[in-house]
Formats: C-alpha cells, sequence, structure tokens
C-alpha cells in the first residue's frame, strides 16, 4: 500500500545527538519538514557511506528548513558506541533515532521482522507530518544525499505553489510547469 498522505506515527524513542541523549516524540518533528532516514544496522558497511553523504549535506538540508533523522533499530548507546569509534560517524550533526522496539521501522512499514533490521528506506514528510515521498532500496545499494536534497526542494516547492509542477530533474530555481489542457500531447 502507498505511504503517500498517512500521517507518521505517534513515538517517542530516544536520540543520539551533539554527544548527549535526548528524546524525540511525534511533537518535535511537527511543523518542519523532516526526512526520516532508516538503515538496518550500525557498525556495517554501505549504512556509514550513507550516513556519510547526508552529514557532508547536512548544512544544505537546514538552509530548507529540515531535519535530518537517521533510524536503526540499535539503541542509542550503539549509536554512541559507533560516533566514538568511527571517524566517519563522528561527522554526523543530525539525531540518531533509536528504534529497538520497531515503533518506526513497523510504522513506516519498513521492518524486517524475521531479522529484527530496518530495511533502507528514506520519507520525506511535511509539516502536518504527513510523508509525502518515499523510497526503499535493496539493503546492498546506497543512497544519494543530492537527489534527496533536490526531491525535498521539489516539494517544499510544490508545496508553496499548489498550481504548478516540477518536472523531471527539476533544480530549484529552474522553470516549472503549470497543468493545464493546453500542455496535453504538447510536451
Amino acid at each position: 500500500m502507498s505511504q503517500i498522505g498517512k500521517q507518521v506515527v505517534d513515538f517517542e524513542v530516544q536520540a543520539f545527538a551533539n554527544n548527549a541523549f535526548k528524546t524525540v516524540k511525534k511533537e518535535d518533528v511537527l511543523g518542519k519538514w523532516s526526512i526520516f532516514f532508516f538503515y538496518p544496522a550500525d557498525f556495517t558497511f554501505v549504512c556509514p557511506t550513507e550516513l556519510e553523504d547526508l552529514a557532508n549535506k547536512y548544512e544544505e538540508f537546514k538552509a530548507t528548513g529540515a531535519e535530518i533523522y537517521s533510524v536503526s533499530t540499535d539503541t542509542h548507546f550503539v549509536h554512541k558506541a559507533w560516533h566514538d569509534t568511527s571517524d566517519t560517524i563522528k561527522k554526523i550533526k543530525y539525531p540518531m533515532l533509536a528504534d529497538p522496539t520497531g515503533v518506526l521501522s513497523r510504522g513506516f512499514d519498513v521492518m524486517i521482522e524475521e531479522a529484527g533490521l530496518a530495511e533502507r528506506g528514506t520519507f520525506i514528510v511535511n509539516p502536518q507530518g504527513e510523508i509525502v515521498a518515499y523510497e526503499v532500496v535493496a539493503g546492498n545499494v546506497g543512497r544519494n544525499a543530492d537527489e534527496l536534497l533536490r526531491r525535498l526542494k521539489a516539494l517544499q516547492f510544490v508545496a508553496e505553489n499548489p498550481s504548478e509542477v516540477c518536472p523531471a530533474k527539476w533544480e530549484e530555481g529552474q522553470k516549472t510547469l503549470e497543468p493545464s489542457i493546453d500542455l496535453v500531447g504538447v510536451i
């Protein structure tokens, strides 16, 4: 079933962020754009490359008013241990959410039940708490922060300009389209 338009589940989880533990709840994500970036596990192979890619673009995501939440079924203690031992993970400034009970992984429908791990799922959530974009990728293929940032900016643009749509490969500042009968068969 499609996740588009689905409300984020009610949750309260522990997180590791800015060298401290903190609680993150659904209320904390409402009112702003959010990225939920699920990955299988800490201390693995593809996951740190993706998390580093996001860390390198974090300031650009923040400039859009969005927050990134990486999520795995590891505990917040494991997130801290990984942060303390990996030069790659030390770059992360966004909250790393701990989901050992699977409330988020199940709520976003990315839990691999037999493994107790999350699929490699990416969700963009609007300020109203609704999923407006998502993708789930096979566990052996990493994702691209540049494309995620482009997609976020496009979604933000159409949210503010509901009479316009963004064509393929649209980048911020480029021309958009205004759907009308005059465009049918012309493009």
